[in-house]
């Protein structure tokens, strides 16, 4: 009987096998650089170094690090979700999971779930994963349905007036209203206040509007001031009829070209608002010029006239398609004088910006100021005189960053190799069926 012999392998298939391995351990590596990646978004986002103007951590992402909008969105959806999920960011962390399979298993884990699913990640390939997470929320949301009907029956709203003016509201949303209320807050709130610090921006970044910070009750108030107005501006009550929900400010003319002039500035029901408010309102409304006797009655009404006529309000929101502030991306915003017309000022497009409601705020109202330059070129400065860029300059990359990659991660002690994110999967067929009625802690007849 002959004995066996081994040949060698092939040097074409030798080369190969050590080109897929090279593959798999720079795969675990990114997966494990992914996971710090994500820990940065989501204390980034918590501390929301993102509002100078951007509507969420995700707008800016997409601006400042050149991620498709819906990317940067699963990126800070997975980084908050790992906040809580400590297993498997560790997972991701160690490159054992992809982040492929984390994103997916973000989607239903919860911190009691967590342990089962992340044995379901380490045994399956990423098309395992989404096929067990797509039967867990059929099952999800069969045991939610039977509680609508229920939901919806328990929906209201109560809005009454105190004697001492304020509106009070309290009501009960069904989930999907509420969570529709909750991001419209939030995107208002985002567009009217900046929460970050200057002292929290990195050297180079974008302008941080500074000054004493509302509370967030006091946020969401005038949050849900900016959606009523928003609402009406859009058209919920189209046509003429809607002149009757305008807000009426009266202002004394030298008021307006000097805060310092004595004058009322008040609105139509005596309270009185600051001097700047009211210049930053006339820089875009309907005026009407009204002359009174010494005893104060009217003696003269003049013609209700546009600061900014319509067709130059089109030609404005044409040329700038949306806030002008740097960094912002507000694609709404209000005509903004750059020299006021109580100061002499033209209303022309070269004279005009358009800025969202946050930024017009600040302008005149906490210090920021801009001008066109002889380009045509808006330029803004901060309260302290400091230009406010309009993009930070890019961030240095080594020459060799695979090489730097592996290098920081061993000193970090991260063992990865190529086995390190391979599956437990040995080419058994999935029975998807028996794998939720084991899993998922709802599933049963």
């Amino acid at each position: 009987m002959a004995g066996l012999s081994v040949l060698p392998t092939p040097e074409h298939m030798a080369e190969l096998d050590r080109l897929g391995d090279e593959i798999a351990e720079l795969s675990a590596r990114l997966d494990a650089a992914t996971a710090h990646l994500l820990d940065l978004i989501r204390e980034f986002d918590a501390r929301t170094g993102w509002g100078n103007g951007f509507r969420s951590c995700a707008a800016w992402l997409s601006w400042r690090v050149g991620l498709a909008p819906g990317a940067a969105r699963e990126k800070v959806r997975v980084a908050r979700a790992l906040g809580t999920l400590p297993r498997l960011a560790a997972a991701l962390a160690r490159g054992e999971l992809s982040y492929s399979k984390v994103r997916e298993l973000t989607r239903v884990a919860t911190p009691e779930t967590e342990e089962r699913l992340l044995t379901v990640g380490r045994a399956g390939t990423a098309q395992h994963v989404e096929r067990i997470v797509r039967g867990w929320r059929r099952v999800d949301r069969h045991a939610e349905a039977r509680e609508a009907s229920r939901r919806h029956a328990g929906r209201a709203l109560y809005v009454h007036q105190d004697v001492d003016g304020m509106v009070t509201v309290r009501g009960r949303l069904e989930p999907e209203v509420g969570a529709v209320l909750l991001q419209a807050l939030a995107a208002a709130r985002e567009a009217l206040y900046q929460k970050a610090r200057s002292r929290d921006v990195p050297a180079g970044t974008c302008g941080v509007i500074s000054g004493d910070r509302p509370t967030l009750p006091q946020q969401q108030a005038d949050a849900l001031a900016l959606l009523a107005e928003t609402a009406l501006h859009h058209g919920v009550d189209p046509g003429t009829p809607g002149e009757r929900y305008q807000v009426v400010v009266h202002v004394d003319a030298p008021v307006l070209a000097d805060p310092e002039a004595p004058g009322q500035s008040v609105l139509e029901g005596g309270a009185h608002v600051p001097a700047g408010t009211s210049q930053r309102l006339a820089c875009d409304a309907t005026r009407v010029i009204m002359r009174h006797a010494p005893d104060g009655r009217v003696v003269e009404v003049g013609a209700r006239t546009r600061t900014i006529p319509p067709a130059l309000r089109r030609a404005l929101e044409h040329r700038d398609r949306g806030c002008r502030f740097p960094g912002c991306s507000v694609r709404f915003g209000q005509g903004h004088h750059i020299r006021h017309w109580a100061h002499g000022g033209s209303t022309t497009l070269s004279n005009l910006a358009l800025l969202c409601r946050r930024h017009h705020r600040a302008v005149h109202e906490e210090g920021y100021r801009l001008e066109r330059q002889a380009d045509d070129e808006l330029r803004f400065w901060r309260p302290d005189g400091r230009p406010l860029p309009e993009v930070p300059p890019p961030a240095p990359v080594s020459d060799d960053p695979v090489r730097a990659l592996r290098a920081r991660q061993d000193e970090q002690g991260l063992h990865i190799d190529r086995r390190t994110s391979l599956p437990r999967w040995t080419g058994e067929r999935l029975d998807l069926v028996y794998a939720i009625d084991v899993l998922h802690p709802r599933a049963g007849p």
